[in-house]
């Protein structure tokens, strides 16, 4: 078979990449219940059910050594899909909160960013998350130890969990202290919340990306504004199917984002829960008529990372025949 075209994902929940059987083996040896079939808990009712099914599960990783093989194992993975570049997300904020330490997580993260470029080839940025809840002093704390982790890796923070129950603004704090500390903004927005919820993360949290941000569409100002702006938003199909954000595939707003220019990258949010894996995703896309081309550049365009790498990246753009993958995909006569 021939190797898997260059990839780029800007929006990973490493929690949510966690394979039953391996979830399952670390909680073992943390000592930790988990539900004999995993599996069926997967089938999520709604967002909400997701995000309860999300807090058990996750609680789950307790160690430096969990969160290195967890960073790791999913650099293999999605290697094997053609990942060249990651920008990965976790949540401190919630495993402090039930006893682990602060550089616990991040050593153990940074350690396993560090483990899947020297091992894996695989370039890893990580962008922590303030639960949508926390209190401003845990908010505050998740970005100053993001900024004591910057020189390993940590390029911004991101807002995720309830949207619709807690908007952005009440962030704007805490995102503007990011900014100061050299950090980039990643919220999660347009999702279980509509256009203003974007319009939020654009305006309080001065989003430098938009996870998400399909709802966006609700809006016709608003997406015109996201064209301009050269705002990315971090799409991803199969996960927005599995949590009920779109009713069907053929029902997902990519093609009128696409269309009216707005650039859109292609991830797998949460690849272990979701049954979806980074080819999955991508091939959703292109059912939808974003190119794997064109999902490459928007993640080149998107990405956090430093000048070196993006021309590295785009070094690997270049150099890929994309026209004989087109070719490969259409259908013979």
């Amino acid at each position: 078979m021939p190797a898997p075209e260059p990839k780029i994902e800007l929006h990973v929940h490493l929690e949510g990449t966690v394979r039953p059987d391996t979830l399952r083996a670390i909680a073992k040896r943390n000592d930790y219940p988990l539900p004999d079939d995993l599996e069926s808990l997967y089938r999520f009712r709604d967002f909400a059910h997701f995000i309860e099914v999300w807090i058990l599960t996750t609680n789950a990783l307790r160690t430096a050594e969990d969160f290195r093989q967890v960073v790791t194992d999913y650099a293999v993975e999605a290697s094997s899909h053609g990942a060249v570049y990651l920008e990965a997300i976790f949540s401190p904020a919630e495993r402090v909160a039930r006893g682990v330490d602060w550089d616990e997580i991040f050593s153990g993260y940074c350690d396993g960013a560090q483990e899947a470029r020297e091992l894996h080839g695989v370039e890893v940025r990580l962008t922590p998350d303030i639960f949508r809840g926390a209190t401003p002093e845990q908010a505050e704390s998740v970005v100053r130890y993001s900024a004591k982790y910057r020189d390993r890796g940590v390029v911004a923070v991101g807002l995720g969990g309830l949207e619709a129950e807690f908007p952005p603004e009440p962030y704007e704090a805490a995102f503007a202290l990011a900014g100061s500390l050299g950090l980039g903004s990643v919220p999660h927005a347009g999702e279980a919340a509509g256009a203003a919820s974007v319009r939020g993360a654009l305006d309080a949290l001065a989003a430098d990306r938009i996870r998400h941000g399909i709802r966006s569409v609700e809006d016709s100002g608003l997406v015109a504004e996201l064209a301009g702006r050269g705002t990315v938003l971090d799409v991803c199909p199969l996960s927005n199917l599995r949590t009920g954000v779109v009713g069907s595939l053929e029902e997902h707003p990519l093609p009128q984002l696409v269309a009216a220019g707005v650039h859109c990258s292609i991830s797998t949010d949460d690849p272990a829960m979701f049954e979806t894996d980074l080819t999955r995703d991508y091939e959703a896309a292109a059912s939808l008529g974003l190119s794997p081309r064109a999902a490459f550049e928007a993640g080149v365009a998107g990405a956090l990372c430093d000048n070196e790498t993006r021309a590295s990246l785009r070094r690997i753009g270049d150099s890929h025949d994309w026209d004989e993958l087109e070719a490969a995909r259409r259908p013979r006569a």
